[in-house]
């Protein structure tokens, strides 16, 4: 017969997967706003990306405290999650520790035991890392955690995950403890798993004064308290800037694989220039490419890439903390372009799922969100992209806006503006001849 608690996990679970998915859907279907690109080239390369900088955090190693102290977050999470699978099975079966019962069948409790402590002992390490952290955004006040940017909602996200983290941990430490003291009291349904060595030392003496019943009721309140925190967190993550832990995956594996002083050229340009110099084309253009405009002025005008950069941003500050511009004083924060990026995606999201595929708001992503002041202030130097533990390329979208402002707009600096003469005339930045770009060499020549 099936139990209330079996009936209320599969509704928690139903509810939980809707919104969960819901909210996956229109993430993916925002990315894909984007325009077209080709990342399926060297498929051994991003693998080999992939692994070492998403799930090794190759990059994060050049800040080794903070990054090791992120390392033992990251696999506590996965590890600990693992025994998820168990919750699992005891929320569908309506019995406690199924995996527990099959092994003490298996004479393995031992095994069971020894994972168990383990999982304990990352628990412990999570919530230490975790004060450290909340610590250190709040009483140290790093730097790179400040910014126009950071308003209320980024600083509070980044505090309630840690919190939240917290919070999960000492739900699993309480129904650990409170388990082995109804194991020590014969309790029926709670079947032997061994010594838990962290919940025993720090949480058991505060629940063994307790009478069977309270202590029976507190095992239940944190099982349930870890199972709805879970799912919570699941939904909650796709709001966050934490979606990093999902997408630094698929991001990382699409990374551009070029070198970074490589710019990418814009196939129409080329096209046209290719045309002019009698250059015969290898591909005609076909009558489904119909250009939008040369370079980006809002989401639509960008790569998918470009969008899932945005989606998979940690708000770290890594990029925007090397930038020269940023640091002389200029109004470009790397970090704020990927920002916007996802607000304006997010926000034009919204509206074309509630109005359909034509519906405008008036506004873009260049002018609405980011100003001409802050693209211009960019060097391309790329530090940003070198520092990103994550392989996101706030570049990209900066040289897609600038060359919207150069070529459609005309709204380039004036100094830009005759560059560009200069090197259509003359083929060099500076307004001289061909024949003379070698000129100061004679006289060198005659010294010698």
């Amino acid at each position: 017969m099936i139990s209330f608690q079996q009936i209320l996990f599969l509704i928690t679970i139903l509810v939980a997967g809707y919104f969960f998915f819901r909210r996956v859907l229109q993430i993916r279907k925002n990315i894909l706003m984007g325009q077209d690109e080709d990342r399926t080239d060297q498929p051994t390369k991003r693998w080999k990306s992939m692994l070492l900088v998403a799930f090794g955090q190759k990059k994060m190693f050049k800040k080794p405290i903070p990054a090791f102290l992120h390392l033992l977050i990251y696999i506590g999470f996965i590890v600990i999650n693992i025994e998820g699978i168990e919750f699992f099975l005891d929320g569908i079966f309506g019995k406690h520790r199924m995996i527990a019962r099959l092994l003490q069948r298996l004479d393995l409790t031992i095994f069971y035991s020894i994972t168990l402590n383990i999982f304990e002992f990352l628990a412990l390490a999570v919530i230490l890392s975790c004060v450290f952290f909340l610590i250190r955004r709040n009483v140290y006040k790093i730097k790179r955690f400040d910014g126009v940017e950071m308003s209320r909602w980024p600083k509070l996200d980044a505090n309630l995950i840690l919190i939240f983290e917290i919070i999960l941990m000492f739900a699993i430490m309480t129904m650990n403890a409170t388990d082995q003291i109804l194991q020590e009291r014969n309790v029926v349904g709670f079947p032997n798993t061994g010594l838990m060595i962290i919940s025993e030392i720090f949480a058991s003496p505060f629940y063994r004064p307790f009478n069977t019943e309270l202590v029976l009721a507190i095992e239940r309140i944190a099982w349930w308290a870890h199972i709805i925190g879970i799912f919570s967190f699941a939904i909650y993550v796709t709001y966050s800037k934490h979606l990093h832990t999902f997408m630094a995956f698929p991001n990382t594996y699409y990374s551009n694989l070029e070198p970074f002083g490589k710019i990418k050229n814009m196939p129409e340009v080329t096209r046209e220039v290719n045309m002019m110099l009698g250059i015969a084309q290898v591909e005609s253009p076909t009558n489904s490419e119909t250009v939008r405009s040369l370079g980006a002025k809002d989401i639509k005008d960008l790569s998918w890439k470009n969008l899932m950069d945005a989606y998979t941003c940690t708000e770290c500050g890594r990029c925007t903390a090397q930038c020269p511009a940023n640091q002389t004083g200029k109004l470009l924060s790397p970090r704020k372009i990927m920002m916007d990026t996802r607000d304006r995606m997010e926000e034009l999201g919204d509206l074309l799922a509630k109005s359909g595929k034509e519906a405008t708001d008036g506004k873009s992503l260049l002018g609405d969100y980011i100003s001409k002041e802050e693209i211009f202030a960019c060097t391309s130097c790329n530090a940003c992209v070198e520092a990103c533990p994550v392989t996101i390329d706030p570049l990209s979208i900066i040289l897609q806006m600038r060359r919207y402002m150069s070529m459609e707009e005309s709204s380039a600096p004036q100094e830009w503006n005759a560059m560009f003469s200069n090197i259509e005339t003359s083929f060099s930045p500076w307004k001289f001849p061909p024949s003379e770009r070698f000129k100061w060499a004679d006289e060198f020549t005659k010294e010698n």
